[in-house]
């Protein structure tokens, strides 16, 4: 078979996607270890059987659903190449929207502590890090095999100014205090519908759902992160599209100033921030 020839049937195959052609050129580009410019130059290339039977593989994967960053173990954030598993959740667009909050509260020449609660695959913390070089960078996750993850980022983008904990939110966190405090926590109701459609039916409902209609865990991290952060310190939280005012007044009933929420790529609130008092 040609790589034409197994893009074209592989489009076919994949026809419920919104991105078949993509899907198909990303999926036989790891089968062959190539770029995507590589199939456009070699069209009549004959795939080996083998190849062929790899590629014919993931094209069944991806039809049943599994999402293209598990296929290939990776997802672009930030610019960079994060390692991705199906033990973390897939870097999301949106969530940039959180990082450049973060980078426009810390001035890159400030010495400070930063900690990212549920870390998961490390791709807040270890951005931050990279960005900031000059602060104290922490990551948290309950669960190993994220934090496994994590740290296999890190060394791959050669960042030294983080640390990771195994830790329920604070609970193995040492008694430090923080100038700023970030999460992407769990945030999704039980019996909300999107949870049986697309990748969301493939990534860890430990890392997705929440008890309270999704907001119990903000509820925890909202409350305990204020006696964490140092005066004028920020806590930042990436929500649902739906639950600004239920975040807000969470702020609020914890004594936060100043509390803003900002909308992500489709102009739809997203993360929800507030200070400490400076008082």
């Amino acid at each position: 078979m040609q790589v034409k020839t197994a893009l074209q049937t592989a489009t076919e195959l994949l026809s419920e996607s919104d991105s078949a052609a993509l899907d198909a050129e990303v999926l036989l580009c790891l089968v062959l270890q190539k770029q995507r410019s590589y199939l456009r130059a070699w069209p009549e290339l004959e795939l080996s059987t083998d190849l062929a039977l790899q590629f014919r593989t993931l094209i069944k994967q991806r039809q049943q659903g599994t999402p293209i960053a598990y296929l290939t173990g990776n997802r672009e954030f930030w610019s960079r190449d994060f390692l991705v598993t199906s033990d973390v959740l897939i870097p999301r667009a949106d969530t940039e929207q959180l990082i450049e909050l973060c980078l426009e509260l810390i001035p890159i020449n400030k010495v400070c502590k930063i900690i990212d609660l549920g870390t998961g695959s490390g791709i807040i913390a270890i951005t931050l890090a990279a960005e900031r070089p000059l602060a104290e960078l922490t990551g948290t996750d309950l669960s190993l095999t994220a934090l496994s993850v994590a740290k296999l980022n890190a060394e791959k983008h050669q960042i030294s100014n983080v640390q990771f904990y195994q830790s329920n939110w604070f609970a193995n966190v040492p008694d430090d205090t923080f100038q700023m405090i970030v999460s992407n926590p769990p945030y999704i109701a039980e019996d909300d519908e999107h949870l049986k459609l697309g990748d969301l039916r493939f990534e860890p409902s430990s890392a997705l759902i929440a008890a309270e209609s999704g907001l119990s865990d903000i509820r925890i991290i909202t409350h305990e992160a204020y006696s964490r952060l140092d005066k004028g310190g920020y806590l930042l939280i990436e929500h649902g599209y739906n639950q600004e005012e239920q975040v807000q007044a969470i702020f609020k009933d914890c004594n936060y100033q100043h509390i803003q929420t900002i909308n992500d790529l489709a102009g739809l609130p997203r993360v929800t921030y507030g200070q400490r008092s400076t008082i």
